[in-house]
Order: structure tokens, then C-alpha cells, then sequence
């Protein structure tokens, strides 16, 4: 919920042919705060079109922050509509159940590619979920094409956002991806809560703590480490509750294990380890929860940048790939990666 990150890559669907420059337009306090409580009401929504609350005033406000960030994108870079053939928009995620066969992403497509007088595919997540899926992570195919020329096999790719995911890339191209245990959310909530500052700046609140083992424990024999993959998380799925008894610093370190431990655990579902970890997303700028990382794996922990990748943009690179596959009716989900029966495409695309 910091902002919103735009990229550009020319891509046929399957190679990727160039990447483009990107850039992240921040949310202000404001917005993040109204954001929170809109995260709040959405676990009222029973129909996936619901708007209880300020849904509808915030799925409004999303969009709108969409086209702004887009504009500026375009015109920071000299571009125009015609040098953008399709957009990927996520949209912002409010509620994901796939159990229940329901997730919410807050996002007109129509009003985006209207305003902007480019073609827009959204809705990326619902079809997989309307199949049995679970609807995440979507990322896994294009982590995949981005692996193609990579000389090392296995690599897994680990996004570190508000919850952690993970992508496995075997000898054979073998892919396979879920919800790994949870990212920077918790930690992110609790340094807010304890400091007043958005998240832990390179972890150091976390490295001047002492590791609470029982609560480590606790947190790592929630049912969902030991439920077969692909999962998926939902971001209010691992609460502060375990937490609550430690202080600032202990709590922030023990948070940071917890992340830590749950993407080391990852490998227990993989046929053989990782050779190299890289690792995208915000977690990575945390120098010492990578370090957690590097001393919990096997293999070698990399941020994205080690490999000449973005991270900061690989995710929004992701969805301009999702949407050229679903322009072109290609899969972008997997019985590996969503647990969907079959291979199947996703998306609603609309003109403007």
C-alpha cells in the first residue's frame, strides 16, 4: 500500500525482448490511511462486486491515482498513448478468500483505458479462482521467462512484499510458486506502531532485538507452513496477537525471523534446493533481514539487481507481460502455481 510502480517492457508474450524504464509514484498519508480502513470494510464483501463502506469512493480514488501515475509516467519519460500498445493493471487487493472462491481488486479498467485512450487488461485473479484456483501468486510465468537466461539451475525468485511468494524454476524449466508465510506486513505494522515510522529502515530495530524463540514457534506452527502448496495468503491471514508480550526491538527481530523462517522453509517443498535466492520487492532493501535469509538457505541470497533486474519493478513488469498473454489467450496461471486444474488464461480486456 506505499504507492503504485509503473513499468515499460516490449514483450511477444513469451520473450522478453526489452525492458523499458519504470518508475513509483508514492501514496500520500492520507491515502495510505484511508487505504487501511478500506482493508477493514472489505471483510464485509460476500459478492465480489460489493462496495460496502467507502469501497466505492476508494475503488474510485484508485483508479484515479492509476491515471495520474500513468500520465506522469508518460510524460516523464516522452512518451505517448500510441507508444503503449496494452496495459496490465493489478489494482489494489482488498480481500483474497480463495476458499471462498472470492478476491476483490479495487480498479475501474474501463475508466483507465478510457481516460488514458489505451487498450486495458485487468481483473487478472478472478477467472483462476472462478476455476478452483487460488487465484495467486500471478508473477510465476513471467519470473520464469525472466530465468530463461540464467545459466544456473534451480533458482527461486522471492518476492518480499506485505506477504512473501515464491517462485521455483527447476532443471527443466519445472515451475513451481505459492504463499510462502508473511513479508513485510507485520513488520511494517509493528515498527509503525512502536516508532511511528513506516517500516524498519534497513532493519535496524530488528538487529538491535533479541529473538524470542517461543514466539518464533508459535508463529511457524500456524497450519498453513504445513498445508500442501500451491496456497495462497491473504494480508490480515498472520496478526500482531503472538507478538504483542515483547518489546520494540524483540519484537521487530522476531518478526523478522518469522519472515525469514517461512521463506527458508519454502525448499522443503522443492525437489532440489535453490543454487541462487533472489530476492525482489521491498523486503530486499532490508539488510538484515536478507542476512536472515542468507544464514536460514541453502544456496546464494541475491537482491534482483545482482542479476541486472529491477526489483522495485519486476512485479509491474509482470502484469505488462500477464496482459499481452491475455491479449493473445495464453496461460498465465498453472496447476503448480494456483493449484487450477489446468493451464488457463486470465483477464478482462477493455478498449477504450
Amino acid at each position: 500500500m506505499d504507492g503504485i510502480d509503473v513499468a515499460l517492457i516490449r514483450t511477444d508474450g513469451e520473450n522478453i525482448i526489452e525492458h523499458g524504464p519504470n518508475a513509483t509514484y508514492e501514496f500520500d498519508a492520507a491515502t495510505r490511511e484511508k487505504l487501511t480502513t478500506t482493508m477493514a470494510e472489505a471483510t464485509a464483501i460476500v459478492n465480489r462486486d460489493d462496495r460496502p463502506g467507502n469501497l466505492a469512493q476508494a475503488e474510485n480514488d484508485i483508479t484515479d491515482a492509476h491515471i495520474k501515475a500513468a500520465e506522469s509516467f508518460l510524460k516523464e519519460k516522452s512518451l505517448s498513448d500510441s507508444d503503449i500498445d496494452i496495459i496490465g493493471f493489478h489494482g489494489q487487493t482488498v480481500l483474497h478468500r480463495p476458499q471462498d472462491r472470492l478476491t476483490v481488486q479495487l480498479g475501474d479498467g474501463q475508466r483507465l483505458a478510457n481516460e488514458l485512450s489505451i487498450p486495458v487488461v485487468y481483473d487478472l485473479r478472478a477467472a483462476d479462482i472462478a476455476a478452483g484456483g487460488q487465484g495467486a501468486p500471478l508473477v510465476p510465468v513471467y519470473h520464469r521467462a525472466l530465468a530463461s537466461n540464467f545459466s544456473t539451475r534451480p533458482v527461486a525468485f522471492v518476492n518480499i512484499g506485505g506477504i512473501s511468494n515464491i517462485t521455483y524454476v527447476g532443471q527443466s524449466e519445472q515451475l513451481l510458486a505459492f504463499d510462502c508465510g508473511p513479508g513485510n506486513a507485520m513488520l511494517d505494522d509493528w515498527t509503525l506502531q512502536h516508532t511511528g515510522n513506516r517500516f524498519d529502515v534497513n532493519g535496524k530495530l530488528s538487529r538491535s532485538g533479541e529473538l524470542s524463540q517461543t514466539v518464533l514457534h508459535d508463529y511457524l506452527i500456524n497450519s498453513f507452513f504445513n498445508h500442501p502448496v500451491p496456497k495462497s495468503l491473504d494480508r490480515g491471514d498472520f496478526t500482531l496477537d503472538l507478538v504483542q508480550g515483547l518489546d520494540a526491538k524483540d519484537g521487530a527481530r522476531t518478526l523478522t525471523e518469522v519472515t525469514a523462517k517461512s521463506i527458508a522453509n519454502a525448499a522443503n517443498w522443492f525437489s532440489l534446493p535453490p543454487q541462487d535466492w533472489i530476492i525482489c520487492g521491498g523486503g530486499r532493501r532490508n539488510k538484515f533481514l536478507m542476512q536472515r535469509i542468507a544464514a536460514n538457505v541453502q544456496g546464494i541470497v541475491t537482491p534482483a539487481e545482482a542479476h541486472h533486474l529491477n526489483g522495485d519493478a519486476i512485479e509491474a513488469e509482470a502484469f505488462a507481460y500477464l496482459a499481452v498473454r491475455s491479449m493473445k489467450g495464453l496461460p498465465i496461471t498453472f496447476p503448480t502455481t494456483t493449484g487450477v486444474k489446468k493451464a488457463m488464461t486470465g483477464g478482462v480486456l477493455k478498449q477504450p
